[in-house]
Order: structure tokens, then C-alpha cells, then sequence
């Protein structure tokens, strides 16, 4: 398998679907709930996830894809999978707010290989080869620096759709971070967030049974930029696409800080 095509692949089709995204969000946009719990999913999930299935399975038409919208394409038994959020951010495009993201991640044996993360607002793209580093658009290496501030960190929080409002852990996590925390921010779109950590824009991200679709390719982008991910209680953490969501709760941030950042969480 040649990652580096595959990169490219990924790459190219990521900023082909921002780009119709991009225009899609200057004229109306179709809004319809999915689900239960006040989701919605917009004309502009489905255009995107289009393009991005047709662009992946033709180049590589043997892999699997696991997809936002369509879910399993493929027989998901195979050696290669791929995640696709086609938009990253609807409920952010649905009020009109400009801050949403195509996240590709390309997964051997269930765990991340390949990540892609691209913003059509800012026109910027970033990329992680599992043991390569994590690149912006013009080839930088990201490599995001421990500067620790006297107020507190600055932190994004994400949580899966199917965490209730009332939910215990949720309440006392967050209760415990907004003490601590200089800011925390709630994008409604983890992948941007992934991105900033990876930049160094934000201190951490805690996260509490994320979503799937998301996780692999936001947390192989901050791995490879020098971001740690650990367990809420300090433990190993691995974006596996097999693991349950009881799994998929996590901190990350440098490595310096994540002994502070682990500690602001309630026992």
C-alpha cells in the first residue's frame, strides 16, 4: 500500500468536497432533522459524502469506507477502511456560522494509518502518516510547543450525539474543566479542534464517547504533531474503529501537559 498516494488521493478529494462545500454555505442550504436528539443533516452532508465515496472507491475499489451518512460501504472484513465526515460541523452550517471541516482517515487492521483534515474557510489542509509527522498545506511540519499559561488551559470538549443532556459524567466533567480552564470551547466540530491542537492553537481536548467517524483521523493528525491522547484516568488511548463508545473517551494535549490537564478531572 503506498500511503503517500493514498495521501494524495485523500488530499484531493478532501478539498474538492470543501470546495463544494464552500459554495454550497453562500446560498440556502437544505436543513432536515436526523434523529431523535435534535441532529440535523443538510443537502450539503450528502453532496460532500457523494463526491468523497465516488473519489475514494475509485482509486482504491477492494477497501471499505465507513461514512457519516450511507454508514458501512463494503464488506468492513477487509485489511483497509476508510472514515469519512463529509462536513464536520453541520449544526455549525445550519445557523450560518463558518466553522466546519472534511475529515479522511485511512485505517489498517482498525487503527489510523492516515489522516486528513481540511477547512474551506481558511483554504488550509493538514496530513499525518502514521510515523511521517503531521504537515500543513505548504509542507510545514506541525510541531505545536508546551507554553503553559498562569490562567489556566484553553480547551475544546466533544462528546458523542447519543450522550444524553443529563448525563452524570458529562456534568461533572465539565463542571470540573470550566473551574480550571481559561476558555472551553465547544466547536460542534471536533475535527477543527483536533486541528488547532495540532497547530498549537489550543492547550487540549477532552473528550467524552466521541463519535466515530471523526476520532481516527483528528487524533492521528495530533499524535503525529506531538500531541499525547490518554484514557480519562490516565491510561492508554487507541482511535480503534472497533472500540465501543464507553472507549472513546479521552484527553489529549503535549505531553508536558498532560498530567495538569489529567488532574483538573474529577475522581
Amino acid at each position: 500500500m503506498d500511503l503517500d498516494h493514498a495521501r494524495t488521493v485523500a488530499v484531493e478529494a478532501a478539498e474538492a468536497a470543501g470546495a463544494l462545500l464552500l459554495e454550497g454555505t453562500r446560498g440556502v442550504v437544505g436543513v432536515r432533522a436526523k434523529g431523535a436528539g435534535g441532529d440535523v443533516v443538510t443537502d450539503l452532508d450528502l453532496a460532500s459524502e457523494k463526491l468523497l465515496l465516488e473519489r475514494i472507491l475509485t482509486a482504491y475499489p477492494s477497501h471499505s469506507v465507513i461514512a457519516e451518512e450511507s454508514g458501512l460501504v463494503g464488506d468492513g472484513h477487509g485489511e483497509w477502511t476508510w472514515l469519512v465526515d463529509p462536513l464536520d460541523g453541520t449544526n455549525n452550517v445550519a445557523i450560518g456560522l463558518p466553522a466546519f471541516v472534511v475529515g479522511i482517515a485511512l485505517c489498517r487492521d482498525g487503527l489510523p494509518v492516515l489522516g486528513v483534515v481540511h477547512d474551506p474557510v481558511s483554504a488550509q489542509t493538514w496530513s499525518a502518516v502514521r510515523g511521517r509527522g503531521a504537515l500543513s498545506s505548504g509542507g510545514v511540519r506541525l510541531a505545536p510547543p508546551y507554553a503553559p499559561s498562569p490562567h489556566g488551559p484553553l480547551l475544546a470538549w466533544t462528546q458523542g450525539h447519543g450522550v444524553s443532556r443529563g448525563d452524570a459524567t458529562v456534568r461533572a466533567l465539565k463542571q470540573a474543566l470550566e473551574l480550571h480552564a481559561r476558555r472551553m470551547l465547544q466547536l460542534w466540530a471536533p475535527l477543527l479542534a483536533w486541528a488547532m491542537l495540532a497547530r498549537g492553537d489550543i492547550d487540549g481536548i477532552v473528550g467524552y464517547r466521541a463519535e466515530l467517524v471523526d476520532l481516527p483521523a483528528g487524533a492521528l493528525l495530533a499524535e503525529e504533531a506531538g500531541i499525547e491522547i490518554r484514557t480519562l484516568d490516565g491510561g492508554p488511548f487507541e482511535a480503534c474503529i472497533d472500540a465501543p463508545a464507553e472507549r472513546r473517551s479521552f484527553v489529549a494535549a503535549h505531553p508536558r501537559a498532560i498530567p495538569g490537564l489529567l488532574a483538573l478531572l474529577p475522581d
